[in-house]
């Protein structure tokens, strides 16, 4: 009697879990195949790989698998990781997999099959990449650990994958063919021109840079969690603002420091390592812009957000929130968008549908104006950064090695997808303080 390759056996062991036959062609670490021949590719190396599906089912544990190698999806015959995870969320919105229950007897089956492969026993250690935060959630010594494991591997890696302005957020894409750069520059402009920073010095660096275009003091702006200065030094060097950033990553705070002096802004910028907490102006800016910031703060403190960003500026002046949103209700189980981006990437993080982030801004006292929903533009803007990833893989895994590249890889190749089908959005959220008139147009052209 034949014995059954590995592959045949976890073919039958998983049907009950995938509602049918394997939707991939699946190779085992023994060398044996199952599957159909013109499927995408999934192969299993070690045992491991199956090990940690059995501790950590679903998303994480595949997503573990992948990073340390021990589960590829090697590119082949057309497919490649973006379309094997495109046909495996259709296959399981096909097969309704979200709602299957397994019966006693289909749990035992796969737990003798795991027993019989070598794929019993304690959980493998989680891989290097993945977060290690401890204490007190949205605490400030917690939050800088977070944001520290996300952006400080180092200025080179990101400017290995973001474009010359280390826009780190949403570009503005005027067709699908925009160059990345164009789209990141298309909209630094568009935010500040939403905060009326017209109303300054339209980009001379020369002159008197303390006054405006009408004669008074030049326009004061709040870059709340700056990340590498791309607004921060968009709205000083061509519309004339005077600018303060905060960012709790030092890695960020020594880069736009260095860009600051290249571009001779010192007296336009002023970059702070410190927590939007601790920003304790009040009633001082003519505008404030946060991009991309307001899902590392936590449902607990969103409100105390919106009292920094309302208090900081004046009455009557504007608010402009670029913020990524989620479907569903309350957070749910995986408010941060998944066990995946949770675990590897960023740590703590919170999502929610725009509505809710709408009604949470309103609450806190700000009249919301305008909701600009960008979603589509995400997906050009990913693919953008992915182009560049490829392009600069071995520098980069000199850098990080290869478990991080391949983190970043399903990080980037997720998020598009998930911005392409919707299950994510982003949006540009434009408000004003109530106690003062504001100048904003009744008619408005963005």
């Amino acid at each position: 009697m034949t014995t059954a390759g590995v592959a045949d056996r976890l073919a039958e062991a998983v049907r009950p879990f995938i509602g049918g036959d394997l939707p991939v062609r699946l190779e085992a670490w023994d060398g044996s195949v199952a599957g159909p021949v013109d499927a995408p590719l999934v192969v299993l190396r070690s045992p491991d790989a199956l090990r940690r599906l059995l501790w950590h089912p679903g998303e994480l544990g595949a997503a573990q698998a992948y990073v340390t190698g021990e589960l590829d999806v090697p590119a082949q015959d057309g497919w490649d990781l973006e379309s094997t995870l495109t046909h495996a969320f259709a296959v399981g919105a096909e097969r309704g997999l979200s709602g299957v229950r397994l019966s006693p007897r289909a749990m035992v089956d796969a737990i003798r099959t795991a027993a019989d492969l070598g794929a019993l026993g304690r959980p493998p250690a989680a891989p290097s990449s993945q977060a290690r935060i401890k204490g007190r959630l949205h605490s400030l010594a917690r939050d800088r650990s977070s944001i520290s494991h996300h952006y400080d591997l180092s200025n080179e890696f990101y400017s290995l994958i973001l474009e010359p302005q280390m826009a780190y957020s949403c570009g503005y894409h005027a067709t699908p063919d925009t160059p990345l750069e164009e789209a990141q520059r298309a909209k630094l402009d568009l935010v500040c021109t939403k905060l009326g920073l017209t109303e300054g010095v339209p980009g001379s660096l020369d002159g008197d840079v303390q006054r405006g275009a009408s004669g008074g003091r030049r326009l004061r702006m709040l870059d709340v969690g700056c990340g590498w200065g791309s607004l921060s030094l968009h709205a000083a060097q061509y519309f004339g603002a005077q600018v303060t950033g905060v960012t709790i990553a030092a890695e960020q705070k020594k880069f736009i420091d260095a860009r600051i002096a290249e571009r001779g802004l010192q007296d336009r910028v002023e970059i702070r390592l410190q927590d939007y907490r601790e920003v304790p102006e009040r009633d001082h800016y003519d505008a404030v812009g946060s991009l991309e910031m307001g899902e590392h703060v936590g449902a607990t403190n969103y409100p105390t957000y919106v009292e920094v960003l309302r208090r900081a500026v004046r009455p009557g002046g504007r608010v402009l929130v670029q913020q990524m949103s989620r479907q569903g209700t309350g957070g749910g189980k995986h408010p941060g968008g998944g066990p995946f981006i949770e675990s590897f990437i960023a740590p703590d993080m919170t999502m929610r549908p725009v509505g809710e982030t709408v009604g949470l801004i309103e609450a806190g006292g700000l009249e919301v104006r305008d909701v600009h929903g960008m979603r589509e533009h995400y997906v050009l803007t990913v693919a953008g950064w992915i182009d560049r990833f490829e392009a600069n893989l071995p520098r980069l895994r000199e850098l990080v090695g290869e478990e991080v590249v391949r983190v970043w890889r399903l990080y980037l190749v997720g998020g598009a997808l998930a911005f392409r089908d919707g299950r994510m959005g982003v949006d540009q959220i434009l408000a004003v303080r109530p106690g003062a008139p504001h100048t904003l147009p009744a008619v408005r052209s963005w």
